[in-house]
């Protein structure tokens, strides 16, 4: 599962997974290659349009440079961005802090329009990072214990520990919304190839936020919270997953690429609980872990060819 001043949903899978308070994240002491030249320059003529729809774990906010202009928050170096830059393609990059399936055709917060506007018959690839902010699961998770205000500016924790929030009753529900996400998500996937009919469509999954064995400050949860955020978490990838091949879309595996790199590694590419303005906003992924994703992106497309 952006940040806008006043957002939904900030993260987008880290809506099921948030119940927190804590420190920053220690600085990774190495950074994933990014892609070689040599891997793009062998896809770059497949490529002329690239779109990218999606949520905040998309956009980035926080990594270097975020545009804040339109509430979006979106970085300049995340993954569509560098995709685009090793295809030699045009951008088109509308994803969007906070976002949900529903702003692909309905208007976005600020005025920002429907993230479907970007699609057209030429466009040959399309991304879509989607599902996590579905029915508000991350805004009824942080109302219980939000620890970090919304605003870039904020860093400050306002709390050191997270009581307790996700028990039987809890769990089923955001359970059963995730379930439902699939149907929206399938949606979302369909109108995509219907709007751009000759693109290669690719579903991005969700990263490794936590691990369920592995605590720390940076996301101090209660071991049952934590067992119970793990499923949840993968619940959600499982239904990207499912949307992804009930409409014959590729589904990119960001879970399993991550693996290892949790807020609580000794090298973590998603940020703790505290909003570091130089790297990722709390709860975000770093420019790592975009960088993963678009060595995935560059693979999907290379195998393709």
């Amino acid at each position: 599962m952006p940040v806008r001043p006043s957002p939904r949903p900030a993260a987008a899978l880290v809506a099921l997974l948030v119940l927190l308070s804590g420190c920053t994240a220690d600085q990774p002491e190495a950074a994933p290659d990014r892609p070689d030249d040599s891997t793009g320059a062998s896809v770059a003529p497949e490529v002329q349009r690239y779109v990218a729809l999606g949520d905040s774990y998309t956009a980035a906010p926080g990594v270097p440079l975020t545009d804040v202009a339109d509430g979006c928050f979106r970085s300049d170096g995340n993954y569509p961005a560098l995709v685009a830059a090793q295809l030699d393609a045009e951008l088109v990059d509308v994803s969007c802090s906070g976002a949900d399936t529903s702003d692909v055709t309905g208007r976005q917060l600020r005025g920002v329009p429907p993230q479907q506007r970007a699609l057209t018959a030429d466009t040959d690839l399309v991304t879509v990072g989607l599902g996590g902010n579905d029915g508000g699961v991350f805004q009824q998770l942080v109302s219980r214990c939000r620890s970090v205000a919304p605003q870039m500016g904020e860093t400050e924790p306002t709390g050191e520990t997270c009581p307790p929030a996700l028990d039987a009753a809890t769990t089923d529900r955001i359970a059963a919304t995730i379930d439902q996400t699939a149907d929206r998500l399938a949606e979302v996937f369909r109108l995509v190839q219907q709007r751009a009919p000759e693109a290669r469509v690719l579903a991005v999954g969700y990263p490794q936020i936590l691990n369920a064995d592995r605590t720390c400050d940076e996301l101090p949860l209660t071991e049952s919270d934590q067992r119970a955020a793990a499923q949840l978490a993968e619940q959600l990838d499982d239904t990207v997953r499912r949307a992804a091949e009930e409409t014959g879309v590729d589904f990119l595996d960001v879970n399993a690429a991550t693996e290892g790199h949790d807020i609580c590694a000794e090298e973590p590419w998603v940020n703790g609980i505290v909003t570091d303005q130089r790297r990722a906003i709390a709860f975000h992924p770093f420019v790592e872990e975009q960088e993963a994703v678009a060595a995935l992106v560059l693979e999907a497309v290379r195998a393709a060819d």
